[in-house]
């Protein structure tokens, strides 16, 4: 039996459905980001990122980068295999302590990233709860599916942000059930931000135990960079909170925080922590040394948010199909998979700029989009410069645009 012909009928519909996804070979560049190298098919070519998930830099950050190669250096590279195994080191433990810190909890839990710690805290949490019932937002993400789904639990979803349909399926499951709410605070791919104060407010009338997922918000939002839930003064009605390492604080992991017997749980009992090997010890120092500054340095947020704003400004004035975002995110409307793909293709090849495609499954069908994500370090001329490379595209393709606003005339 040739076994081929299934990969390849499988890769041969990713094509048909034109969902099918290109990697750009990047080599990034400390101290130069945005700017970064394209190892593009005719050679290197200097390009600038407009889609990282390092939205604040801190992946280029001197405490950071300096934190990583000193622990290296000192200790070495790896973790020297599982916890329950070769112990805990002692960065990581720091590191954990300094987690729980900035979200005014008792304890927290580190794991390799942040699509396992959502599929196996949520999974581990719920299945320690007898008969419990998972009610999920439905534009969760796909890790936090994952976890509901290996829950093995009863599940229902409610409408998006939606509190009065939550209260409903809340009222119906009754006073005595055990009950999970799993939502997060910043959707990644609409900008748009959840009722935590609501939620709370339901999950303590109506008994039910809270996940919040903060990682589009962690080290952007609060006056410590503590999420959402810290900037909304809800932190400490959540029971826990979900979180990265991998986006704002420019390194790499994930992470749950809550009270000292939840994690402890968590830890004793999560086949995703106990049969995986820790982070490394230098990825630990630089996490928190980006934490630790971003406790403390409020410059990286307020310009950050200074910098979306402009974005959202000037692609709007040219007419640009903006879509609604009270948040980082700059969502692009472009309606069409083919077209998105296209779009993403001319403004690299032709103008230097690198902003993927969102398509479907990560988007629904006919809402495919362009996400733009500003970092402190994007200039009026790299603004300026985005705006009239997207025009320039949106022209080619003959995408639709709106109509200008008066400050662009």
């Amino acid at each position: 039996m040739d076994y081929s012909q299934f990969f390849s009928a499988a890769l041969n519909r990713l094509h048909d459905e034109r969902r099918y996804r290109v990697f750009a070979d990047l080599e990034r560049i400390a101290g130069r980001f945005p700017h970064a190298l394209w190892h593009s098919p005719k050679g290197p070519r200097n390009v600038v990122i407009w889609c990282s998930n390092d939205y604040l830099g801190m992946g280029q950050h001197p405490k950071v980068v300096g934190a990583m190669v000193e622990t290296a250096t000192r200790v070495g590279t790896g973790a020297g295999g599982t916890r329950n195994i070769a112990g805990t080191h002692h960065p990581l433990v720091q590191l954990e302590a300094e987690l729980a810190d900035l979200h005014g909890k008792q304890a927290s839990l580190l794991f390799t990233s942040g699509y396992v710690s959502n599929q196996t805290g949520i999974s581990t949490i719920a299945k320690l709860i007898p008969n419990c019932l998972i009610l999920s937002d439905a534009l969760n993400h796909n890790s936090m599916i994952e976890g509901v789904r290996q829950a093995g639990c009863e599940r229902q979803i409610f409408r998006h942000n939606d509190t009065a349909h939550l209260e409903e399926l809340l009222i119906a499951a009754g006073p005595d059930r055990p009950k999970l709410i799993a939502c997060e605070s910043l959707y990644s791919m609409d900008g748009d931000v959840a009722p935590l104060s609501k939620i709370c407010d339901l999950a303590e009338k109506y008994g039910a135990m809270t996940y919040v997922d903060e990682v589009h918000a962690v080290g952007m939002y609060g006056p410590r960079g503590g999420g959402i839930a810290e900037r909304d003064g809800v932190m400490h009605r959540i029971d826990v909170l979900e979180g990265t390492l991998a986006k704002a604080f420019g390194c790499l992991g994930g992470y749950i925080a809550g009270n000292a017997d939840i994690i402890d749980a968590v830890r004793s009992y999560a086949p995703g922590f106990i049969f995986t090997t820790a982070l490394p010890p230098a990825i630990c120092s630089a996490a928190t040394a980006a934490i630790r500054h971003l406790k403390t340095s409020s410059w990286e947020r307020e310009r950050h948010q200074d910098r979306a704003a402009r974005v959202k400004a000037i692609l709007i004035a040219a007419g640009l199909p903006v879509m609604s975002s009270d948040t980082h995110i700059v969502p692009l409307f472009v309606g069409d998979a083919e077209n998105c793909k296209r779009a993403s293709d001319m403004l690299l090849e032709e103008h230097g700029v690198y902003i993927q495609p969102i398509n479907y499954p990560t988007v629904a069908k006919g809402t495919e989009r362009l996400r733009i994500t500003p970092s402190p370090y994007h200039d009026d001329g790299l603004i300026d410069g985005l705006a009239d490379a997207l025009l320039q595209v949106w022209e080619r393709l003959g995408l639709p645009l709106k109509q200008k606003s008066l400050a662009a005339e």
